[in-house]
């Protein structure tokens, strides 16, 4: 039977009974489950679809995980009944999910579907999200070929599994000198502070000619930037401080290169006039605020899972050729950047039978396309040893992670550390059900990570 959804477009001068019986319409019966026809009553043009109302009507995405680090219950829902849904986000503006691994893969490979977000259409999640990216110079993440392929192919060969390689001694010597000085202050530790953030950010600093004497003035900065706790204000100058930071950076480095990246793209593309000096800076940006406190988060879930799992940590630490498995795992099971794989259509498209118009943003949930049922046996069951692990926590396609090799690397690098005996009985200081955990509809994390060990 069909039913009505949210209406497509309104005519003037409308009766006021008739607004109201759409209005209502539109908020009993929306989102969609798969694109409907359009049909007129009242004075209102309304659209109508075969498929049943879609489980998820009355809800505003993005949806609240129920507790803890568990994904929010709709994305299941979703999957059994209705794999492409149209929900609404904070103002009003209609979204569709995908919530399946193949219907995300499709949509991450495909062309028709844009990446650029001054694009009308493109899907922001925060009040003045849109504002905030006008005017400002933009990064490959943010672009389409073949614009993406240009500047992200300047950065690409630092970041390679081969390149990533050649880095993990320096990792690792990293990671024991954290675990040194964690052995040398006091007991119990928040994890977070004294090795999960600092981590990523030492070897991306020094991948990049940072001096790591500046983390505490740009880890604040980046930290006000994207804390959802953050005024207006605050976010907007957090950002200046960091834009003229990098700038002054890039000006350094012309005038005295290093061996560094920033100081190597100076060399071999900025100088040919590739690469605008504001360009670069605002790539520079992007690589120190993008990515690390995924990484951070994905170590302390990590190692909050493995406690959880002593047979599976048990197993890892007497066969540490499981490591790459299990950091798959857990990017897979806890998938700490969820929001970011939004997109908009730039024409029709076919999605999981649905068509997708153009003009229309998508968000691609990895989160919940790691949970999937047809591709990931028991799903909501943490195996080091999942085999095979198509997961999707990093992305997929044209705009997969670039820093995915190196995130690999360091994560196989924190767990072999932090669990190879040096701090002895690695615990929780505090019961599991006392750890604080991110806002229930922001990206899965840890506020702090309390351990301590014998």
């Amino acid at each position: 039977m069909a039913v009505c959804t949210s209406f497509a477009t309104r005519k003037p001068s409308l009766p006021r009974a008739a607004a109201i019986q759409g209005t209502m319409l539109a908020r009993v019966l929306s989102p969609l489950c798969a694109r409907p026809t359009s049909l007129t009553a009242g004075g209102i043009t309304l659209r109508a679809m075969s498929t049943s109302e879609s489980p998820v009507a009355d809800k505003e995405f993005p949806f609240a995980r129920p507790r803890t680090f568990e994904p929010p219950a709709e994305y299941a829902q979703l999957r059994r009944e209705c794999p492409v849904a149209q929900a609404n986000l904070f103002d009003g503006t209609p979204i569709w999910l995908l919530t399946k691994l193949k219907d995300c893969q499709q949509v991450l490979v495909d062309v028709r579907f844009s990446k650029v977000r001054t694009h009308p259409g493109f899907p922001e999640l925060v009040p003045g999200a849109k504002a905030a990216v006008e005017g400002r110079e933009p990064t490959f993440v943010d672009q389409d070929p073949p614009q993406h392929t240009k500047f992200r192919g300047f950065f690409a060969p630092y970041f390679t599994a081969e390149y990533g390689e050649k880095m993990r001694p320096g990792i690792r010597q990293k990671v024991d000198e954290l675990i040194d000085d964690m052995r040398k202050g006091s007991k119990p530790a928040n994890l977070q502070e004294a090795f999960s953030l600092p981590l990523p950010f030492k070897v991306i600093y020094e991948l990049l000619g940072i001096p790591f004497s500046d983390y505490d003035f740009l880890s604040n900065n980046i930290a006000m930037r994207t804390s959802g706790s953050s005024t207006a204000r605050d976010a907007a100058a957090a950002q200046d401080e960091l834009t003229n930071y990098m700038e002054r950076l890039v000006d350094q480095k012309i005038q005295n290169p290093k061996e560094d990246v920033i100081s190597w793209v100076i060399r071999d593309n900025l100088h040919k006039g590739e690469i605008s000096r504001d360009q670069l800076a605002a790539h520079a940006f992007l690589l120190v605020v993008a990515g690390n406190a995924t990484v951070a988060s994905m170590i302390n879930l990590g190692v909050m899972t493995l406690l959880d799992n002593p047979d599976q940590l048990a197993a890892l630490q007497r066969d540490q050729s499981l490591l790459n498995s299990a950091v798959h795992e857990i990017c897979r099971y806890h998938t700490a950047s969820s929001y970011a794989l939004r997109r908009v259509a730039l024409e029709d498209v076919q999605v999981g039978g649905t068509t997708v118009k153009s003009g229309e943003g998508i968000i691609a949930l990895n989160q919940s396309a790691n949970r999937d049922e047809e591709h990931f046996p028991d799903p909501d069951r943490f195996d080091i040893k999942r085999s095979p692990n198509p997961e999707i926590a990093f992305g997929y396609g044209t705009h997969l992670c670039i820093a995915l090799p190196l995130s690999v690397v360091e994560l196989e690098e924190a767990f072999r550390g932090l669990f190879d005996g040096r701090l002895n009985n690695l615990r929780l200081a505090v019961p599991a059900s006392q750890l604080q955990f991110s806002e229930p509809r922001q990206d899965v994390g840890l506020v702090e990570m309390p351990v301590t060990w014998d």
